[in-house]
């Protein structure tokens, strides 16, 4: 007893290589992910992307390696860059302190200085100083 099934074949006549994608397109590719009603399974499945390439390249998105270094500007590494910015982030919260405290140190001096709690000391200045 023959059987034969009816399966369809592909058949591929064209050379199919590697596609190159810049810069600009993945992250365009990587954007579409994140919007409302789009998923990286259907972004991969419009572009002829596998998902598991859209996923690897959010990943990267994500720490900032997506984007190509140009010419002549310095490659930094990653450890470094993490410490730089945890650096800045605790810079920011000690400069919004600081900047709290001289807030609240101003309007203490103006409020002692109108219940006449404190003189006027030449360390202070006048409103015609300013």
């Amino acid at each position: 007893m023959n059987t034969t099934r009816n399966t369809p074949i592909e058949v591929i006549t064209t050379d199919q290589r590697r596609r190159r994608w810049s810069v600009a397109e993945r992250a365009e590719l990587v954007r579409r992910t994140y919007e409302a009603g789009s998923s990286v399974s259907l972004v991969a499945r419009q572009t002829g992307v596998s998902a598991s390439q859209l996923f690897q390249w959010r990943k990267l998105e994500r720490q900032g390696a997506l984007t190509a270094v140009s010419a002549g500007e310095a490659v930094v590494p990653a450890s470094e860059l993490a410490a730089a910015r945890a650096e800045i982030a605790k810079l920011q919260r000690v400069l919004g302190k600081k900047t709290l405290e001289n807030e609240i140190l101003k309007e203490a001096v103006e409020y002692a200085a109108e219940k006449k709690w404190i003189a006027r000391s030449p360390l202070l200045p006048t409103d015609d100083d300013q």
